[in-house]
């Protein structure tokens, strides 16, 4: 928290708030520093918050016809013959049994016990104590309510009780016309009474009423729940200015009769969106504006600031929005002793209309909105009263999805709280177990528990986000854990610090001027040069330095200072037909200069022999035409091709890689089983024929992206992962690396499906002298790797559901993400690492490539900062802490004209420029890792460049030579002309 405070306290934290003043969040969160502000917050909560989960009567009561309850208006709209339009089913029987907590309360408190919270909030229903909605009372409502709070009492738990949570009593609608009628506020009021009169004494937090903002519009003006009026704006404003009314007196009620004895707090919960400008514009800010008054401020700005509606509405909405009298506004002023705040599933992207959106875009930044809250309504208490997303209703116990956007949630809410000095008091998670969701009935799961509504017993069965919210509420936030700290340290002597070009840029143009031709320069006339005919020098042979083009790229990567260089030959290039009778001489003489002068200036090529680009595969046509890696012809011809570069490349390479990463998403089994062979002859090929002579070493490198499961409590997604890991990576590094054969899980999985699922995979076998030839075909483990994925078992999302392998790709929101959503994950390099060395052993291990997308602006460059420093840091725990032999690492990638948007260089107007993560990185090298004060000093014997004066010299030893000979001959001739000037005067 501490580095990033004074930036915040300087951007400002909200004052004493009035209206207008939450105009500023937009610009204020538009300012806060990338990425550091995006980064997750590990943090506790202060001491004393109140940790707790919801649920409402109608949604898992059930029991609609037990103990003399009433009918409420929802019980009448699920039983309708037709569906309204524009609403989902509400399921086959809407809540009439839902979870059934009417039958089940001892079920429901040991949930609550089990999760370990300070509060759970429930709602009465109205129709169960008042089926009429007035008198007579119902003794077993009564009866019913009491033993849930006997219960919860002696669980230690807090109730936080709503007295209304959209469920009106029938008789009231078919009476009055629900809350249309100006007679409901007292009617409620005499509910209210009756609750206070005999649960009061138990109750410390009461909320009047649930999201009035739906009662309101959706129940009167649009119809779309219940009562389901199709009123129009001026009925749906008339509503809202009644259930305003209903709850001033309801605070006063308690606030005058109650208060006194029962000592508790009264608020109402008022629900909200989030909101964002298309772009950050005083006009659009004003609509943003507009937007959250026309929803939120429609309530809240009568209830915490002067008892009438914002002015954004009475402007636009102008005689629809009825008003209140100076009595009544002195009357609804204050009348809420905290700020209850329900945000989430119910009103995001699902009950907003979209006209109240004035335009902009709706958003799910709950800390943004506990800001704007903080600044518009004068820094009240708030109490999260309501807030989770969902899951899909076929969903069963391991819920990914839920658990991330509630960490995302409560992560928004902790950072409000340390960065945003916003005053949070409690927490309350939606819901504890899954029941009838609204409109969307039971298509969709919000539950900690999850309920078989198609069972009798109706068992709660813990999800993993139980699991994860009680480890939440026991640690009372996320406290920094020591593996996310980073460590001091330096990398062993010799570490090759490195860049990855896919592809080198190729130009031929020469740099020198070599035109054998003789040329006169007319100084007094024309000022140009006028070639004389029939007169010619003799011509001198090329040298590599006479290439511009590797000039350059040679001077980018010596101001880097790295110590390797990787790039790819272009197999289709050199040799076009795939075979030995037609050979690019002039490109293979540009890879041996290009090799030679990295040499020259101390660095190492690493020169992967073939890797796959989306044309032909960077397969010679010829090959790429009849089958590529599924004809055997392929082996023997990439065989061909690599003997004659180890033949002519050779000299200048001692650091190969056969393949560099072969994309398993894109090749079939037989393919694979080619390539593995490919690369093992070609290994062999090397360490019989070229390795004494050539002194080099060879392997492969594959894509290794780190894979975690979604749940970390799941066995299930355990599986997966594991799985996943097995295709993905040990697919090919099983057979190389590991025993000879491919992983016993993917043959395990394939049986499974073909059985099953009547697919026709075919897996093929090695015979055991090519398990003989693979097995070891290696002299490192050199891998690429980017990101992180998280996979569940669970099918939430069918887009990114693999119905082959059966997995779920679940996306973390609470990681940075780059501009085309490739997740930040620094750990899971140093997983990856780890988990290499324990499958395959104690193996020198390279990382090839890792790196980040940009859009080539400056202020996403911040973010390749951030990844390079962290990543390598991760990097230097699996070597120090897992004592992983790593042996380098290299960055994807050197520019973006070769790779747009992942370049360390930029390329604009034909200029090269070094962004500012280049000069990161090259700090980073040159202090070999990230020493501290107690970082002991490494002496490396074997260090070629003490200096870069000393370097500077020892790679120009043949100018140097030719200057001395200069010099000498200058000496000498200036010797013999003193001399014999002196003999001629003395003669």
């Amino acid at each position: 928290v501490a580095p990033l405070l004074p930036v915040l306290l300087l951007l400002g934290r909200p004052g004493r708030g009035a209206p207008g003043q939450g105009a500023g969040t937009w610009s204020r969160f538009a300012r806060l520093p990338y990425p550091q502000d995006q980064l997750f917050l590990y943090d506790t909560f202060p001491d004393g918050f109140l940790w707790g989960a919801g649920s409402a009567a109608y949604q898992t009561e059930g029991g609609w016809r037990q103990g003399g309850k009433g009918a409420s208006v929802w019980d009448a709209f699920a039983h309708r013959p037709a569906t309204p339009p524009g609403a989902a089913p509400p399921g086959p029987v809407g809540g009439d049994v839902a979870s059934d907590s009417y039958n089940n309360l001892f079920r429901d408190v040991e949930g609550l016990r089990r999760l370990g919270v300070s509060h759970y909030r429930f709602s009465l229903s109205w129709s169960r104590l008042l089926p009429n909605g007035t008198a007579p009372v119902n003794p077993a409502g009564l009866a019913h309510y009491r033993r849930l709070l006997l219960r919860l009492r002696e669980a230690g738990v807090e109730p936080v009780v709503t007295l209304y949570h959209w469920d009106l009593p029938q008789a009231l609608q078919d009476a009055f016309g629900g809350w249309a009628s100006p007679a409901l506020p007292q009617l409620f009021h005499d509910y209210a009474e009756l609750c206070f009169r005999h649960f009061g004494g138990q109750v410390r937090y009461w909320l009047t009423m649930d999201n009035p903002y739906v009662v309101a519009w959706h129940g009167y003006a649009t119809g779309r729940l219940p009562p389901g009026v199709q009123g129009g704006p001026r009925l749906g404003y008339l509503a809202a200015h009644h259930l305003l009314q209903a709850h001033a007196k309801v605070w006063h009620l308690y606030n005058d009769h109650f208060r006194p004895t029962q000592r508790g707090k009264v608020s109402i919960a008022l629900s909200s969106h989030w909101i964002k400008p298309q772009r950050i514009t005083e006009k659009n800010i004003k609509e943003c504006q507009k937007s959250l008054d026309f929803v939120l401020g429609w309530f809240a700005k009568p209830i915490f600031i002067d008892g009438d509606y914002p002015e954004s509405m009475k402007s636009n909405l102008s005689s629809l929005l009825p008003e209140f009298s100076e009595v009544e506004k002195k009357y609804i002023k204050g009348t809420a002793d905290f700020f209850a705040l329900s945000f989430g599933a119910t009103l995001s992207f699902q009950l907003l209309d979209s006209h109240m959106k004035f335009q902009q875009l709706e958003s799910i930044s709950l800390r943004q909105l506990l800001y704007w809250i903080n600044s518009e309504y004068n820094n009240p208490q708030i109490f999260i009263v309501e807030n989770s997303w969902f899951v899909s209703g076929t969903t069963k116990r391991d819920d990914a999805k839920y658990i991330y956007y509630l960490k995302k949630f409560i992560m928004e809410t902790l950072k409000a709280i340390r960065y945003d000095g916003v005053n949070v008091f409690g927490y309350t998670v939606w819901s504890l177990l899954d029941g009838f969701e609204w409109h969307r009935g039971y298509s969709i799961r919000r539950g900690l528990f999850y309920v078989d509504f198609q069972s009798h017993d109706k068992k709660l069965m813990p999800k993993s986000s139980v699991l994860f919210y009680r480890k939440l509420i026991e640690k009372n936030g996320f406290p920094p854990l020591p593996e996310n700290q980073p460590i001091e340290g330096i990398f062993p002597c010799g570490f090759a610090w490195g860049i990855v070009d896919n592809y080198i840029q190729v130009d031929m143009t020469p740099a020198q001027f070599l035109d054998s031709s003789v040329y006169v320069w007319d100084v007094h006339q024309t000022k140009k040069l006028i070639k004389v005919d029939g007169v010619y020098t003799s011509k001198r042979r090329h040298h590599c330095v006479d290439f511009a083009a590797i000039r350059l790229q040679i001077s980018l990567l010596q101001e880097m200072r790295v110590t390797h260089f990787h790039f790819s030959l272009k197999w289709s290039l050199i040799l076009p037909l795939g075979n030995l009778s037609l050979i690019n001489h002039t490109l293979v003489h540009y890879y041996q200069c290009f090799a030679s002068e990295l040499l020259r200036v101390n660095i190492t090529p690493v020169v992967a022999l073939w890797q796959p680009m989306i044309e032909n595969q960077e397969l010679p046509v010829s090959l790429a035409k009849y089958g590529a890696w599924e004809n055997t012809e392929t082996v023997q011809a990439f065989v061909e091709y690599a003997r004659f570069c180890f033949t002519s490349l050779g000299d200048h390479v001692k650091f190969w890689i056969t393949m560099n990463e072969p994309s398993v998403k894109n090749l079939t089994y037989t393919a694979g089983h080619n390539l593995l062979k490919a690369h093992a002859q070609v290994w062999h090929l090397y360490d019989k024929e070229f390795r004494r002579s050539q002194k080099g070493k060879i392997s492969i490198a594959l894509q290794a992206d780190w894979v975690e499961p979604a749940c970390p409590f799941s066995r299930n997604d355990q599986e997966v992962a594991d799985r996943i890991l097995e295709f993905d990576i040990g697919w090919l590094a099983e057979p190389i690396f590991g025993n000879g054969d491919y992983p016993e899980v993917m043959r395990a999985w394939l049986h499974r499906i073909n059985s099953v699922d009547l697919y026709n995979f075919h897996l093929p076998y090695f015979s055991e002298d090519e398990k003989k030839l693979i097995q070891g075909s290696f002299d490192f483990f050199a891998l690429s790797h980017y990101t992180t994925t998280l996979v569940g078992s669970e099918k939430e999302d069918a887009v990114k559901y693999d119905h082959y392998l059966e997995v779920q790709m679940i996306n973390d929101i609470t990681w940075l993400h780059s501009p085309i959503r490739a997740a930040v994950v620094p750990w899971g390099l140093r997983k990856l690492l780890t988990w290499v060395k324990s499958k395959y052993g104690d193996i020198p291990i390279y990382v090839m490539a890792n790196g980040i997308d940009d859009d080539q602006n400056i202020v996403h460059d911040k973010l390749r900062v951030y990844y390079i420093q962290n990543y390598i840091n991760e990097a230097l725990k699996a070597y120090t802490l897992d004592n992983v032999n790593l042996q380098g690492y290299f960055v994807y990638s050197f520019n973006d004209k070769t790779a747009p948007k992942y370049g360390l260089y930029s390329y604009i107007a034909n200029q090269y420029e070094p962004k500012p993560s280049m000069k990161h990185y090259r700090e980073i090298i040159d202090n070999n890792g990230f020493p501290g004060p107690k970082t002991p000093e490494l002496l490396c014997t074997e260090e070629v460049v003490s200096c870069r004066e000393c370097h500077f010299f020892r790679t120009r030893k043949s100018l140097l030579a030719f200057i001395s000979f200069i010099f000498v001959a200058f000496i000498v001739t200036i010797f013999f002309i003193t001399y014999y000037s002196q003999e001629g005067r003395k003669k």
